[in-house]
């Protein structure tokens, strides 16, 4: 065999007989994941964000690199990494949030400002911002930059359903003017959406005081005495039938220890009431996350609900 720089489809392929070895046929559209690790989306008072940007890649379908362009593009899922509003692990689930690049996805983990750095609603803000980003630079991530999506679970299912409700296009808040942070749908996974009653969040015995999550991303504010600023954070407080919002799908376990289950039901009642499109799926005995919500159940109503409103 001559040794060059040879292209695949005129590489011979390896043919001869080989005792006790088995064949297995591949097609070249099984899908991998490129993993493209701490992309700086944003720089606010000299604070630098990062994404954690996941791109498919197939032997068909190559994900871009430096000396070469993708080969075909994907929608985008801007993913918020749940904290409780605190300092985030956007490392710690991407091998399950892979599973959904797998599926035909750019997935972009978003690392929002939290608590200790900034006060709501710079997480929403900095959710809106990544979208644009993403769209901004659609050609270097192999993204279709018309079918955006953003999903969050925990504190950034709280960040992405906000996200979908705050217009901030017009304002100083948007890093890249001209280009749109909306979306074509919201996966909220457990979302901390609702502050409004006493057990919103089971686990948590100094809920709503200063020093809790809720109170600190508030500016450290005890929010049992503002009732004004605890409905500011509620998502369902801030929603009626004027609320421009894309469709939502949302999960949420039934012993959930740490955002009572209530917060994603009475979302989900608040958006149906108010003529907007909302699903709720229960995962019966799972707990605040884990492997429950990445089961190819799951992902295969995440992916079918994602598809119908791409189209």
């Amino acid at each position: 065999m001559e040794v060059r720089a040879w292209e695949y489809d005129e590489f011979p392929p390896f043919e001869d007989e080989v005792e006790g070895a088995t064949w297995l046929d591949t097609t070249g559209d099984e899908m991998g994941v490129r993993y493209i690790p701490n992309v700086e989306y944003e720089c606010v008072d000299g604070l630098s964000r990062v994404l954690q940007v996941l791109v498919p890649s197939s032997r068909n379908a190559k994900a871009p690199r430096a000396d070469r362009p993708a080969t075909c593009t994907y929608p985008c899922v801007v993913y918020v990494q749940g904290s409780a509003w605190m300092p985030q692990d956007v490392y710690g689930n991407l091998p399950c949030i892979a599973r959904l690049a797998e599926r035909g996805y750019v997935v972009a983990v978003v690392q929002y400002r939290d608590s200790s750095v900034a006060t709501f609603p710079a997480p929403v803000q900095d959710a809106r911002n990544a979208v644009r980003f993403m769209r901004t630079h659609a050609a270097e991530y192999a993204v279709d930059p018309a079918h955006m999506v953003v999903m969050g679970d925990s504190s950034g299912g709280h960040t992405a359903v906000y996200a979908g409700i705050m217009h901030d296009d017009d304002t100083p808040a948007n890093l890249f003017p001209g280009t749109s942070a909306e979306v074509s749908c919201i996966v909220n996974l457990y979302g901390s959406t609702d502050l409004t009653f006493d057990d919103s969040n089971p686990c948590t015995v100094n809920h709503n005081l200063p020093d809790s999550p809720e109170g600190m991303e508030m500016g450290g504010i005890n929010l049992r005495e503002d009732t004004a600023a605890r409905k500011l954070l509620s998502v369902r407080c801030n929603i009626d039938e004027n609320t421009q919002i894309a469709p939502v799908l949302n999960f949420h376990g039934t012993k959930d220890r740490t955002v009572n289950t209530r917060c994603s039901v009475l979302l989900h009642q608040r958006l149906v009431e108010t003529g907007h499109d909302s699903t709720l799926y229960l995962l019966r005995g799972a707990d605040h996350g884990g492997p429950e919500f990445w089961t190819p159940q799951v992902l295969d109503i995440v992916d079918a609900f994602i598809q119908k409103h791409l189209n």
